[in-house]
């Protein structure tokens, strides 16, 4: 019986409040709600620190030489931790904790944490040697000058990524009990800081003040958020170098292909920076335009993706594999179904969108227009990514990972000749080309051996209904080009008035034909998806009873 003056239900308002408390569990659901409202604001806050960027320092030497900086940080922390981490780790201590055995988790974690600190400390240092060696052979074709900076900037990059691996274990930790809040919002504050590096230290350090920064960014960050929620859980951490532990053997094991192969999801940009060195200016133009293309990609890839894996793990633990094929086969037609159709809009608007959001201050109209094409390209491949990160996850969760990264690590390879060829025949545009001919066989190829190993089969998916979901987003994307293109580049004014005109008209067109085609990607979209009843729960010291 309730107490007098109480609710045995709680508030909507409280039940939102409640998704936000950083101790809460979520469910599958609640999990993405969260991931999406913090993505979102993460990219809010990219798209600002980028139209920044553009506004101070425009589009040509010196934002190459700051964009070229990230590629060896961004090398080492994926070949020793980021992957790794993030995906491997969660597998094993969410087992350890499902079956109620968390002083092993203790230990796994405590050895896991110590040993690869060292690891990547003696990384960076030598990372910091070879940097003046590594730039010249990875960017011939720079200037003197943007190579002297790119130098620079990746010696001051580079101490950043040991924060970055304490702060992917800490958020490994409270995903895998299923607290979301603190590793989504994170990146947030890694963003801000860039920014305020940049208003404060502009006039005094140029552009290095950016990669000031992005240091301090990242140790207030991804490290400390994430280890303030993580101590609060009791994970009883203590120096540990006991390689014997067997969830540390196991860690390495399942880690170890993820640390020697390459997948093109990371390569990509790599890649795109390396040939297109040569022109200055375009690296910087092809980072805007992926940048602003990443910020519904991440929304949609990362978030859903992210939330996904602690469950995919639960199902595959529990022996439901019907149930875990329908949950990723279900995942993808979802989330990719709606990728189709903001790829429409996006590909319409991409001028307006582009120019509205960079030029002013140093970044010309001459350079939205360039931008503008490359975000095209990298648009239409906007489904293929967010489906290849629910493919992935699926292999990871099945303890899997020697298998998708010997096929990622030989696409990738092979890929390169196909970059090399179009970037020849069509110059830079062809880079772009490139990474959506690259992302379509490399979701493809891990698709089929989803299918061969009998985990997640094709004859679960709904191949009637992404037809008809293909079909809407063709016609909606060019009625919305004819909308709007009369404005493009007659003024800030014709530009809003192009994304408006062209808005209104794919939205009406996209549900008018979502209803005649009665597509079942509406009922999916307002169907909440309950965690599986056969789902462990973590058991955690005042915890709550997880909410579908």
């Amino acid at each position: 019986m309730a107490t007098t003056g109480e609710s045995t239900h709680p508030s909507l308002f409280q039940r939102v409040l409640r998704l936000f408390r950083p101790s809460h569990e979520h469910s599958v659901f609640s999990a993405s709600l969260m991931l999406v409202t913090a993505i979102m604001l993460s990219r809010v806050f990219g798209a600002l620190r980028d139209v920044y960027v553009a506004w101070q320092f425009g589009a040509g030497g010196q934002t190459d030489a700051y964009v070229a900086a990230f590629t060896l940080p961004d090398f080492v922390n994926y070949l020793l931790s980021g992957g790794a981490v993030s995906i491997t780790f969660i597998t094993i201590y969410t087992r350890y904790f499902s079956e109620g055995q968390h002083e092993k988790a203790r230990r796994t974690f405590s050895a896991i944490i110590t040993m690869m600190t060292v690891v990547l400390g003696i990384a960076v240092i030598v990372g910091e040697i070879i940097t003046p060696q590594f730039t010249r052979w990875f960017f011939p074709e720079f200037r003197t000058s943007e190579m002297q900076l790119c130098i620079l900037l990746t010696r001051i990059l580079l101490p950043a990524q040991i924060f970055f691996f304490l702060g992917t274990v800490m958020s490994a930790v409270l995903q895998s009990r299923r607290m979301f809040m603190l590793p989504a919002f994170a990146p947030v504050a890694y963003n801000i800081f860039i920014i305020l590096g940049g208003v404060l230290g502009a006039r005094r350090f140029g552009v290095a003040s950016l990669a000031i920064g992005a240091v301090a960014g990242c140790v207030l960050g991804p490290f400390l958020l994430n280890a303030v929620g993580a101590l609060k859980t009791g994970i009883g951490y203590r120096v540990s170098f006991d390689w014997r532990d067997k969830g540390f053997q196991e860690w390495v094991k399942l880690s170890i292909p993820l640390m020697l192969g390459v997948s093109l999801v990371t390569a990509d940009e790599w890649i795109i920076r390396h040939f297109a060195s040569g022109s200055t200016g375009d690296i910087t133009r092809l980072n805007y335009a992926k940048r602003l293309f990443s910020a519904p990609m991440g929304m949609l890839r990362q978030a859903t993706g992210q939330a996904s894996l602690p469950f995919f793990t639960s199902l595959i633990a529990a022996g439901e594999y019907k149930k875990f094929s329908r949950m990723v086969n279900d995942s993808v037609f979802r989330v990719g179904g709606i990728s189709l159709l903001v790829t429409a809009w996006m590909c319409a608007c991409s001028l307006p969108i582009i120019d509205l959001v960079y030029r002013r201050g140093e970044f010309t109209f001459s350079d939205s227009r360039t931008t503008a094409v490359y975000f095209f390209i990298f648009t239409i491949s906007l489904f293929l990514w967010t489906a290849q990160g629910f493919y992935s996850r699926a292999f990871y969760a099945a303890g899997n990972t020697l298998v998708p990264m010997i096929a990622a690590t030989a696409i990738t390879v092979l890929s390169i000749p196909m970059y090399k060829f179009l970037f020849q025949s069509m110059g830079i545009p062809g880079l772009a080309v490139a990474s959506d001919v690259g992302i379509l066989v490399n979701t493809v190829v891990v698709a089929l051996l989803l299918h061969q190993k009998k985990l997640v089969t094709f004859g679960e998916m709904r191949w009637t209904e992404w037809g008809k979901v293909v079909l809407v987003s063709l016609f909606a994307g060019v009625a919305a080009y004819a909308a709007g293109h009369h404005w493009h580049g007659s003024s800030r004014f014709g530009e809003i008035k192009a994304i408006a005109a062209s808005t209104i008209v794919w939205a009406v067109v996209t549900l008018a034909g979502l209803w005649a085609t009665r597509s079942e990607l509406p009922g999916e979209l307002r169907r909440r998806k309950k965690q599986p009843a056969t789902t462990p729960v973590p058991e955690i010291a005042n915890s709550e009873e997880l909410k579908p």
